[in-house]
């Protein structure tokens, strides 16, 4: 516990991921390029699906992602409200415009996908309409933050707020389940082991672990800006303090 409370030290966070940021990017890129050239040129088109079987490869990391990303953002939630560490609030913050991006790619390729497999765009399906509220849960707690600028008075209220929006996290998950929708239940994490042929699986998990890479260096940048800015935030009010006591004083009279 000790060795995790001194990761978390801003200081030593800086250090830290800046010697780790080039690796995860350059392991993300490498990913990326040998995941899309297997699902663009090797990955044959499904028998059914045809050539539309490609949006997967985007769409279900996204999913993926999309989910991950809040339940950092929850964990991160308890960091604040129960160790009251200000680094927790900021990976909060950096993480929810990154998971909001990945819960509206994983709606759009849904759509692009569903118009020829399904007929239509959209329907208010189980897991479309839980995917669209965790989209609606991610833009509320963006604009909460935006609304109370101030880190002291915003940490709280929007840790609050993420950790009622982790019902929605389940929900999402088990939807297929649950209900009797026309989104299709899990084809890779279920019992029984995936259904998805190994000729697309392999590719996929490639892509997946790429975008992950991907999204967790985007998160440290994201992070390493949000520290600089409290900083410069914190020196402006300390010297406009320092100015003034000195205009109180007649120093600067």
């Amino acid at each position: 516990m000790a060795s995790l409370i001194d990761l978390a030290n801003p200081t030593r966070f800086m250090r830290l991921s800046g010697l780790l940021l080039p690796w995860l990017a350059g392991a993300a890129l490498l990913l990326l390029a040998v995941g899309f050239y297997l699902a663009w040129f090797v990955v044959p088109a499904d028998y059914q699906q045809g050539e539309t079987i490609r949006i997967m490869f985007v769409h279900v990391p996204a999913a993926w992602l999309a989910l991950m990303f809040y339940t950092m953002m929850a964990v991160s939630a308890l960091g604040t409200l129960v160790w009251r560490h200000p680094l927790a609030d900021v990976a909060q913050k950096a993480a929810a415009p990154i998971g909001a991006c990945f819960a509206l790619i994983c709606l759009l390729t849904g759509a692009f996908w569903g118009k020829p497999m399904w007929g239509t765009y959209w329907v208010w399906d189980a897991r479309l309409t839980s995917v669209l509220v965790l989209l609606l849960i991610y833009l509320g707690i963006i604009a909460l933050r935006r609304a109370l600028d101030e880190p002291s008075r915003a940490g709280r209220p929007v840790a609050i707020l993420t950790l009622v929006g982790f019902v929605n996290v389940p929900i999402i998950k088990f939807s297929v389940d649950w209900w009797n929708t026309l989104h299709q239940p899990a084809s890779v994490f279920r019992a029984g082991g995936p259904t998805i042929h190994p000729s697309m699986l392999w590719p996929l998990l490639i892509l997946a672990t790429g975008f992950t890479l991907l999204a967790l260096a985007l998160h440290l940048v994201a992070m390493r800006a949000e520290i600089m800015r409290r900083r410069v935030r914190t020196l402006t009010i300390l010297e406009a303090e320092r100015l003034d006591r000195l205009a109180l004083q007649g120093v600067l009279a």
